[in-house]
C-alpha cells in the first residue's frame, strides 16, 4: 500500500502551484474522473495562481470532445470508444499546448466543441501572456504523451467513484477504472506517474502519496 499523508486543499493547491514553471507561458494537467470534479480544482487552483498576478486560464476537456458522430459511432454507452476516442487529444496538443511552446503563435484555443449542442464551440482564439498558464482538467488526461509541465491525478476508490458518478455516467465507471489500472500498469512505479498523487475520496480530507 503506498504511504498518503494528509493534506489540506488550500495547501494542496499551493503544493501543485509550486510545480508550475515560472517566467514563462506553461501548461499543467489536473487528472480525474468527473465524479472527482477535476475542473473545480483547476479553477481554485487557477485563482490561486491568479491571485499571484500571474495569468491563468482553465480548458475543460468536455470542450475538446469529438462530434457525437463519431463518440456514440457504436452506441452512446461504448466502453472502448469512451477510453479511446470521445476526447480529442490531438487537438488539446494542437490548439492549446503548441501554441504556448517557443515558437508557438502564442494564442490558444479555449473551447473547440460543444457537447451538448454538438455544434463547434465558435470559440475565438485567446492571447496568452509571456508568463500565462493554461490548466487542462478532466478525465484520463494522463498517459496519453501531452507536452505538459505539471500534473496531478485526483484518485477515487472504486467505491467513492460509483458513489460521486452522476446515475446517467454510471457507465463511464468500469471503463475508467480500467483505464487508470492499465496506465498504474505500464508506469511501473509512483516516480513515473504524476508530480502529486492525491486520493480524492473525500475532497475535504485530501492526502498526498509520498514518493
Amino acid at each position: 500500500m503506498p504511504q498518503l499523508e494528509p493534506i489540506s486543499p488550500a495547501r494542496l493547491v499551493e503544493t501543485f502551484s509550486a510545480l508550475l514553471p515560472s517566467g514563462r507561458r506553461c501548461v499543467a494537467v489536473v487528472d480525474g474522473p468527473d465524479g472527482a470534479d477535476p475542473v473545480d480544482f483547476a479553477y481554485r487552483t487557477s485563482a490561486f495562481v491568479s491571485s499571484t498576478g500571474r495569468p491563468c486560464d482553465v480548458v475543460d476537456l468536455h470542450d475538446f470532445v469529438r462530434p457525437a458522430s463519431l463518440r456514440f459511432e457504436y452506441s452512446r454507452t461504448d466502453e472502448i470508444t469512451y477510453r479511446t476516442s470521445w476526447f480529442d487529444f490531438d487537438a488539446i496538443e494542437r490548439e492549446v499546448i503548441a501554441p504556448l511552446r517557443p515558437g508557438g503563435r502564442g494564442q490558444f484555443l479555449p473551447r473547440l466543441w460543444d457537447e451538448k449542442s454538438d455544434r463547434s464551440a465558435r470559440a475565438t482564439l485567446r492571447e496568452a501572456a509571456q508568463t500565462h498558464v493554461v490548466i487542462l482538467a478532466g478525465p484520463m488526461l494522463l498517459g496519453r504523451g501531452l507536452d505538459v509541465d505539471a500534473t496531478i491525478r485526483l484518485d477515487l476508490s472504486a467505491g467513492a467513484l460509483r458513489r460521486r458518478t452522476r446515475p446517467e455516467d454510471q457507465w463511464t465507471i468500469e471503463p475508467l477504472l480500467t483505464y487508470y489500472r492499465e496506465m498504474d500498469l505500464r508506469q511501473g512505479t509512483a516516480s513515473a506517474g504524476p508530480a502529486l498523487w492525491v486520493r480524492w475520496d473525500h475532497p475535504d480530507r485530501p492526502a498526498v502519496r509520498l514518493r
